[in-house]
């Protein structure tokens, strides 16, 4: 589709809305520097990050040529004196659209061009240059710098074009070199990332671990750091309980006492829930304090909130229905239910707070709960949940916090009969502004967004989705990340002890504890990459298998 001033100026409302955007922060002036590529370059990633998530924007090549770039002075960075026939800003956007190509040399810039009339129009180019001009502006008048920002603006593009689900050209590099004057230089090896890792996650274990303690009185002999060691050694092996564990610790630990395994259970029993709580919440202010220093960590904005499950419980739960409450399948099972708020999207997933769920606790207490923890450690603009939150009194109170949401909408009969009417017209979107009732009188306004499933296997209404949001169907693409926390939940429940136990304090401190053990390998994740490339990429460069065995190094293992 083509891009209209209409849906322009929707993407440009939509970024001036944002409560937060991470402004470039410009050296020469208080204000701004128009000759500043960092500038250029962030201007580029936030314009791209809401381009593409409007519905009439499929196209690179229509951003590449409809890019505000017009304030931008690039005679700063041209080394060429003399007059020329063809301007900046131009060759700018022409050379952008060579790397979104992945094409090695002019040639295929120029056949490309030649071929494409209506693309030179739009670009502004009079006459198509030819070979050696081309040749010529990349290697001799852009400057290096210019020409480094050419190159991350058109990776920025291709990784916020494929995350809307914009056809791109070519798979985007996940990882770059570091900013050394080797180009070529290779990523870091194996051994490089283990010595960097080893030398962060001795730092963070003995920043985070002080935030725990356990209710014990004086002269005790075994440190409590032992308790965390075990701890951490259980998370090390999956389905491994204290007992077993607490066996093979007291072999593989260097230090002379350890906790026997009922002992560091009676401990951990004796610790009421809101202290474990509390004990986390401060672990992972440690934490964020740690990565404050990093510009990556402050992409933060996105939250998804969700529950998960412990393993179905099979034994007899007489005197805690309260707590082994059933699972969300329809079946005749039960499991203890843990909620969490974790960051999602281009941040590090850290695990912000997890609290346990009871019987009777409206899915609106346990959102406002986890976003008053949320919101003191990081800045939050996006609420993302899955459709069992989608209860109009719970979005009024997100947005009352001034905060947009995307939840997924159980399908009433109203939706039912509209999907059907969609089905009929062949048309795979619709939006529809809603009125919801909350009772005497008030409303709450949002939006739902109909979208037809690909390759669905009904075929019926069945094949749409719908979902509401209060900021328009524009917001629809984040909701992708929300598959991100149950990826880290596979991972939680990877590091948590075995237990048979029914003691709600200890089943909940080893989930919680879990979640701790995963956000400090997603915090020392990060800080490798940063330290290492000068980059962070969501895919991890250090295993969590890494980050255990180097955490339980730090608390008295080997």
């Amino acid at each position: 589709m083509v891009a209209t001033w209409e849906s322009q100026r929707t993407v440009f409302r939509r970024i001036a809305q944002q409560p937060y955007v991470q402004w470039p922060v410009y050296d020469s002036t208080p204000l701004y520097d128009q000759t500043s590529l960092a500038g250029l370059e962030s201007d580029i990633q936030i314009v791209s990050e809401v381009w593409f998530t409007h519905h009439e924007h499929d196209s690179l090549e229509q951003f590449i040529c409809t890019l505000p770039i017009a304030y931008f002075r690039f005679e700063a960075h041209d080394r060429y004196r003399r007059s020329t026939c063809y301007e900046m800003d131009t060759l700018f956007r022409v050379f952008m659209l060579k790397e979104l190509h992945g094409w090695k040399n002019e040639t295929a810039l120029l056949e490309y061009l030649d071929s494409h009339p209506e693309l030179c129009e739009r670009l502004e180019l009079g006459t198509v240059p030819d070979q050696s001009t081309l040749w010529r502006t990349w290697n001799e008048r852009f400057t290096r710098d210019l020409r480094d920002t050419v190159q991350k603006a058109a990776r920025t593009i291709l990784i916020k074009a494929q995350n809307a689900g914009v056809a791109v050209p070519r798979e985007p590099e996940r990882n770059l070199p570091g900013r050394g004057d080797d180009a070529t230089e290779s990523d870091p090896n194996d051994q490089a990332i283990l010595d960097k890792a080893g030398k962060i996650t001795d730092h963070i274990s003995r920043v985070v671990f002080p935030a725990f303690s356990l209710n014990r009185g004086e002269g005790c002999e075994i440190p409590e750091n032992a308790y965390w060691g075990l701890q951490t050694y259980l998370g090390l092996r999956e389905n491994l309980a204290a007992n077993e564990g607490a066996q093979s610790f007291i072999h593989e630990s260097t230090r002379d006492r350890t906790p026997l395994g009922h002992g560091h259970r009676d401990q951990i029993r004796d610790l009421p829930i809101e202290q474990i709580r509390e004990m986390y919440r401060q672990a992972v202010q440690q934490l964020t304090n740690e990565l404050a220093g990093t510009e990556e960590f402050f992409r933060a904005g996105i939250v998804a909130i969700d529950i998960t499950e412990d393993d179905p419980f099979t034994g007899d739960r007489t005197g805690h229905e309260d707590e082994i409450i059933g699972t969300k399948e329809k079946n005749d099972e039960y499991a203890y239910q843990w909620a969490t708020v974790q960051l999602v999207g281009n941040a590090v997933p850290l695990v912000l707070d997890a609290r346990p769920v009871r019987r009777g606790e409206s899915r609106k207490e346990i959102v406002k709960d986890l976003l008053n923890s949320a919101e003191e450690l990081v800045h939050v603009d996006n609420v993302l949940m899955d459709r069992e939150f989608d209860s109009q009194h719970l979005l009024e109170m997100i947005s009352q916090r001034g905060l947009s949401y995307v939840v997924p909408k159980r399908m009433q009969a109203s939706e039912k009969a509209q999907a059907k009417r969609l089905l009929q017209r062949g048309q795979d979107r619709y939006e529809t502004d809603r009125k919801l009732h909350l009772g005497k009188n008030e409303w709450h306004e949002t939006t739902l967004i109909y979208r037809r499933k690909e390759n669905s296997e009904h075929d019926d209404h069945r094949q749409y989705s719908v979902f509401m949001s209060n900021r328009g169907g524009g917001f629809l693409s984040e909701y992708g990340h929300r598959w991100e926390i149950e990826s880290g939940y596979r991972s939680i429940k990877r590091f948590m002890a075995a237990t048979t136990s029914t003691n709600f304090g200890l089943r909940f401190f080893y989930f919680a504890f879990a979640c701790l053990l995963y956000s400090i390998w997603r915090a020392v994740d990060l800080l490798v990459q940063v330290e290492l490339t000068g980059e962070y990429e969501h895919a991890p460069m250090v295993t969590a298998d890494n980050t255990l065995t180097l955490l339980k190094k730090e608390t008295g293992i080997g």
